[in-house]
């Protein structure tokens, strides 16, 4: 056992033994005026500086493991709430909305998803769904071939900017691979009551019948005063960027899968040329007869 330390008040003698002397040395003062000295502490000063420092990594590492562990483990079922939305939104082009079930009825009324590039081949069967909007490009066009009420449906996947921050939205064709049959549009952070108005059903109604090609090109157009009702669509008031954001998103991502639709589309057959001719014999012998008439 170590010996104890004892100091004098007196004159600072330090005296080493397992009592105190009972006169000291050099001052001669009495045992009563020796003062036992406290051993220092071992381990870490729990009030220097280094201690908190230590202290404070320790707890954030502890923090980053937990939450990292919580991320982990609720990932499965993160990605599972993602992918149901985006099954929910492909739906919603099709006018399928508000399904208790809609994993079930998308597996139903989602025939393919194919991927296609830009000459109109197919370079995937299926996997569209797979695509990050990010990954879509003139070589990995991801779309959606649905059967509703017996009719085969065509969707496209769209993103954009808006005023804010970002849009998307999917727009499904009719089997004439030109028609329009719904759409959805939604958006990151657009102004409510104005830009965000893209998300509702009184501006998505205003795209169903209306034409996405024409003469090769895309024709859809979103104006502020609609003059051809075949390709143009009433912008929203007040939200004339977020609609060009949008007009812009349809011009810049509908182009791309137009020569794969034009494969698609049903090819319409021409009249045989003895029905071509008795439809024009009629109107010649007309035409023949109003002569001889004003004659």
């Amino acid at each position: 056992m170590a010996a104890k330390k004892y100091v004098c008040k007196v004159c600072g003698y330090v005296h080493e033994g397992n009592d105190a002397p009972s006169v000291c040395p050099l001052c001669k003062a009495g045992a009563s005026e020796f003062e036992a000295v406290k051993a220092p502490k071992k381990g870490l000063d729990t009030n220097s500086d280094i201690y908190a420092i230590l202290y404070s990594v320790v707890v954030v590492v502890i923090v980053a493991f937990l939450l990292a562990g919580v991320s982990s483990a609720l990932k499965p079922k993160q990605e599972a709430n993602i992918e149901l939305d985006k099954k929910k939104q492909i739906l919603a082009s099709l006018n399928i909305k508000n399904q208790a079930d809609a994993a079930a009825v998308y597996a139903d009324v989602i025939k393919a998803d194919p991927i296609v590039n830009v000459e109109g081949k197919e370079v995937a069967a299926e996997g569209g769904f797979a695509v990050a909007n990010d990954a879509i490009n003139d070589t990995n066009l991801p779309m959606y071939v649905a059967e509703v009420d017996g009719a085969k449906k065509y969707i496209i996947p769209m993103t954009g900017n808006g005023l804010w921050g970002g849009i998307w939205g999917y727009l499904a064709l009719n089997d004439d691979c030109n028609t329009i049959y719904g759409v959805y549009f939604s958006h990151a952070s657009e102004t409510p009551g104005l830009g965000a108005e893209i998300a509702s059903d009184k501006f998505q109604s205003r795209f169903p019948g209306r034409q996405v090609y024409r003469d090769g090109n895309v024709a859809l157009t979103i104006v502020k005063k609609v003059a051809d009702e075949a390709v143009e669509v009433n912008a929203i008031s007040g939200a004339t960027i977020t609609c060009n954001g949008v007009n812009d998103m349809l011009q810049r991502k509908l182009a791309p899968y137009k020569a794969y639709l034009d494969a698609q589309a049903p090819v319409v057959e021409a009249a045989p040329a003895e029905e071509a001719a008795a439809i024009v014999e009629p109107a010649t012998a007309d035409a023949e007869a109003q002569e001889k008439v004003e004659e």
